[in-house]
């Protein structure tokens, strides 16, 4: 199996390759350029493995919540890759993507990812592992970091942009105990497989015309009130 994931909704940008069980990467932090800088990755990266794009069995893509440009700009070139190609895209969570990668760079198994949305407001769920996989135990919400409702008793660890925006409010919850943060991570694209690659064997699969980013906040276009 071949797959090729995209993760542009927050200010990395990130493209990574499965091929056969092994991941090649390329991902940076590139704020307000994802519009510059993803395709010359993506091209990058398949001329550093030697691989065609007619060669991939599907496209991953991350479908937020995210950055409203962001999220655009990934569904576009998604869906425009896959429509050439005539492939599959396999969706998968920006705050699973997250927390998954705290499954792999810190061996945490109970995880709340947490992605600043601007406006006061946080994008946020908790997981869990299962399998080497991260599976949701709430669903995914936005809101003030203060409103962040956790089962009382148990031992988190916090990763994400939300925690270095809003540390006093995060360690504050009532009832929540945090094993550690880590407040400079993103989602990245090498984390999508150990997600998308089981949705692949449950046919979980959309149509390009289907990768439809999920924003959470209905206002994403509207400016905040003065």
């Amino acid at each position: 199996m071949k797959l090729l994931a995209i993760d542009t909704v927050t200010e990395a940008c990130s493209v990574a390759l499965w091929l056969e069980g092994e991941i090649v990467t390329q991902e940076a932090v590139v704020y307000q350029s994802h519009t510059e800088r993803v395709l010359p990755m993506v091209q990058a990266l398949l001329a550093e493995t030697d691989t065609a794009l007619s060669q991939l069995d599907a496209i991953v893509f991350d479908r937020g919540p995210g950055s409203f440009t962001g999220l655009r700009i990934g569904a576009g070139v998604t869906q425009g890759l896959a429509l050439g190609l005539a492939r599959p895209v396999i969706p998968v969570s920006s705050l699973a993507t997250l927390a998954q990668g705290a499954w792999r760079q810190d061996q945490q198994q109970q995880v709340v990812a947490c992605i600043d949305a601007r406006q006061a407001e946080v994008y946020w769920a908790g997981y869990r592992v299962e399998d080497d996989a991260m599976v949701a135990t709430t669903a995914e919400q936005i809101g003030p970091a203060r409103t962040i409702q956790l089962p009382a008793g148990q031992a988190w660890f916090g990763v994400g942009t939300g925690f270095g925006r809003y540390p006093d409010e995060l360690a504050e919850l009532a009832g929540v105990s945090w094993l550690g943060t880590q407040s400079q991570r993103y989602p990245l694209a090498q984390d999508m497989f150990a997600l998308a690659i089981p949705a692949w064997q449950r046919q979980e699969w959309v149509q390009p015309a289907d990768a439809i980013p999920i924003y959470l906040r209905d206002n994403v276009a509207t400016p905040p009130a003065k």
